[in-house]
């Protein structure tokens, strides 16, 4: 039997507005690796349980939705032959997402869809439960942290063009809450995975942290 090599995975988790998701797309561009932004999928499914007007506290109807699920992600995240791209990106729907999440039977249901992700020549995954959860045989691990006041502020100058009704104050009390929730989840709560490298990026720019990450990354893979 030839000696199949498993395809490498590279997990970067934290909280809201720790700069995971950028550091975790610039990395797979840089290798030519596969990308996962998982929170995009809890957001995809936020979405449309408020567009079927599903009671969000209903762990039932929301499982239900999840193992149905009718969205591709390419270029654009497309629900239900709907472009949702942008819509997805509002707080307002990361705050559902969050609630949504702490649903075991959920997590349960998209964990294959997320795995499905996984293929050569490898894969960075982003969220809050890879390195613990999803890909626990991940590679390298990282788990990126930052000051609640800065990862506000992060969220502030992302989103105060587009809309400008968002507010320094509304979104440092979002963030907060969804801390809490993302904490303290029975299922898959958000912390460290064993063994990962842990990044304060409070004060630091993109640049920065990403080059700290990548020469990890040199130094574990070459």
């Amino acid at each position: 039997m030839p000696n199949i090599k498993p395809i490498p995975v590279i997990t970067v988790d934290g909280p809201s507005g720790s700069g995971k998701g950028t550091i975790g797309l610039q990395l797979a561009k840089t290798l030519g690796w596969h990308f996962l932004d998982s929170g995009a999928l809890y957001r995809v499914l936020a979405l449309a349980a408020l567009n079927h007007h599903l009671d969000l506290a209903d762990e039932h109807a929301i499982l239900g939705l999840a193992t149905t699920l009718d969205v591709q992600f390419n270029t654009e995240i497309v629900l239900e032959n709907q472009n949702v791209t942008d819509q997805i990106r509002t707080e307002s729907c990361g705050n559902v997402a969050s609630q949504i999440a702490v649903f075991p039977a959920v997590r349960a249901a998209l964990l294959d869809k997320q795995r499905a992700f996984c293929q050569p020549p490898g894969l960075v995954a982003d969220g809050r439960d890879m390195g613990t959860t999803v890909f626990p045989e991940a590679i390298i691990k990282f788990f990126l942290e930052a000051s609640a006041i800065e990862r506000a502020k992060r969220r502030y100058l992302q989103l105060k063009n587009v809309y400008p009704d968002v507010t320094l104050e509304n979104l440092l009390t979002e963030i907060r809450e969804r801390d809490v929730r993302d904490r303290g989840r029975v299922t898959s709560p958000l912390i460290p995975a064993k063994g990962a490298v842990v990044l304060d990026t409070t004060g630091l720019g993109i640049k920065e942290v990403f080059d700290l990450v990548l020469k990890e990354v040199n130094r574990r893979l070459y």
